[in-house]
């Protein structure tokens, strides 16, 4: 319909096989399921091209599956998982053995295996048990199980054999990330890439049989990482439990109250904020500024239970353990209402809507980005129906929308003295479609009654964030830094 391009429900989701070399209007469908027109479908092949896998999701979190014998032209797809109860990942296909990564009966995760006989829930077979810190990835490399864990928020390396006895861990070059671990079954060099806060990301060659790692790559950025020290602490939430945050700043910093502080935060979906290396981040911390991130939970720091401790009933967790590191930071000397600066994306637009209606008082500048602004009505838009599984719907029950209504960013602002806030979005985010930072931006303006700026920035021709040109990053972060620097009383060095 004209007009509703970027807003129409995403529906019927189908697979198709397409040739490279050939037209798709030709491509083959491979998998469809009109009757349930609200499922997504995510395909891979295991066993070196003998299975095809099909994940069926209904939200965000819960994945069933189903497998295809791709060497029997006759084979039919053979449902492994029925319910979208949990995680589930195939790996790949050894010996006869589906090998599956999974967080059934393990919030944690741990690997499992089962055969094409046996494809019952109920008799798969352990092979890696679930430990402290959370199975993120599994790679194979020369006959060998790598295993990603996070632990405390920084990432850990174990080897397996195949028959799941440990081995040894990979030594690391600091508390960081890997984020991706990239080998063959059967050969002996790997490659993973390692960040960190203060170091870019930079990619290792590994022995598999040494246990030895290597430097490989490391981007040329002007940055002086030895000048800079990151901390972990963990903070207490409104309600007792304890939050892990990292702060990165200059060497030497003083503790007077007077320190510009930017806090960042997610919580939602079951998304784990690793440290990682930004050059956006560059120019606040050689201002001077202490660059925050915060773990709330929502996210998948700590597993299913710490995501479920943040979702529907709970969200206002979110907002509590945000609120909490703020006052933790001015309770601690770090800094002052006057020197803070929040930024949220996406789900932690919403999370920076929220704090802002709740506690004006501790901010100075905000800015929320493409978030989901209005609770009450986000699944009518686009792709906005699979994020019921955190959220919950407005036409759930009565108990449901009244909870929606009490922190939903358009819906619970008042007329107060707001800080200043710059809205990003972009004229063609078919995620979170940008009726949501209009209407926000329109109210905000409508009910704040002091005389901070209260703006929005619109990018043209892009979307929820990815697939921006260069030129439009450095554009949109210009624009970023001059708000947030002027808002606070800072003065850019040359």
């Amino acid at each position: 319909k004209k007009g509703d391009e970027l807003s129409q429900k995403n529906e019927f989701h189908k697979v198709f096989y397409h040739k490279l070399g050939t037209k798709q209007a030709i491509d083959r469908l491979v998998f469809e399921d009109t009757k349930n027109p609200q499922r997504n479908h995510y395909v891979d092949v295991v066993g070196e091209g003998k299975y095809l896998t099909i994940y069926k999701s209904e939200s965000t979190y819960g994945s069933a599956v189903s497998i295809k014998d791709l060497a029997d032209k006759n084979s039919k797809f053979i449902d492994i998982v029925n319910n979208f109860d949990n995680e589930h990942s195939i790996l790949d296909f050894i010996d006869g053995k589906f090998i599956v990564l999974t967080n059934y009966n393990a919030p944690k995760y741990r690997v499992m295996t089962f055969t094409a006989e046996k494809p019952e829930i109920a008799d798969w077979q352990e092979l890696i048990p679930e430990s402290k810190g959370v199975l993120q990835s599994v790679n194979f490399a020369n006959g060998k199980l790598i295993a990603n864990y996070i632990t405390d928020v920084h990432s850990v390396l174990k080897v397996y054999d195949l028959k799941g006895t440990f081995l040894n861990e990979i030594s690391l070059p600091g508390i960081g990330t890997v984020s991706s671990f990239q080998s063959k079954k059967k050969e002996n060099t790997a490659f993973f890439n390692f960040s960190s806060y203060t170091v870019p990301t930079s990619i290792y060659k590994y022995d598999v049989s040494a246990n030895k790692s290597e430097l490989y790559f490391r981007p040329d950025v002007q940055f002086d990482s030895d000048a800079y020290e990151t901390k972990q602490i963990f903070y207490a939430s409104k309600d007792g439990t304890k939050i892990p945050m990292e702060l990165v700043y200059k060497k030497g910093i003083k503790l007077n109250g007077e320190n510009p502080v930017l806090i960042y935060g997610y919580g939602g979906f079951n998304i784990s904020l690793n440290p990682r290396f930004s050059t956006a981040t560059i120019p606040w911390l050689e201002n001077g500024g202490i660059y925050v991130n915060t773990h709330l939970r929502g996210g998948g720091e700590y597993g299913e239970e710490w995501h479920k401790a943040g979702t529907k009933m709970q969200k206002q967790n979110v907002f509590d353990d945000f609120i909490a590191a703020a006052e933790y930071l001015i309770e601690n000397k770090y800094t002052n209402p006057e020197k803070i600066m929040i930024r949220g994306g996406s789900n932690g637009g919403l999370l920076i809507g929220a704090v802002l209606n709740q506690r004006p008082d501790l901010y100075q500048v905000a800015f929320p980005a493409v978030g989901v602004m209005d609770m009450l009505r986000y699944h009518k838009f686009t792709i906005g129906w699979a994020w019921a599984g955190d959220y919950g719907r407005s036409d759930d029950s009565k108990e449901m929308f009244d909870y929606l209504h009490a922190y939903s960013p358009i819906h619970s602002m008042q007329a107060v003295d707001y800080p200043a806030v710059m809205v990003t979005t972009a004229d063609h985010d078919d995620r979170v479609v940008p009726a949501h930072s209009f209407k926000y931006i329109a109210t905000l303006q409508e009910k704040t009654t002091g005389s901070a700026p209260c703006i929005i920035r619109i990018a043209t021709k892009a979307g929820h964030g990815a697939g921006k040109s260069t030129e439009m990053i450095i554009d949109e972060y210009t624009d970023i830094w001059a708000f947030a620097f002027y808002n606070l009383g800072m003065k850019p060095q040359d």
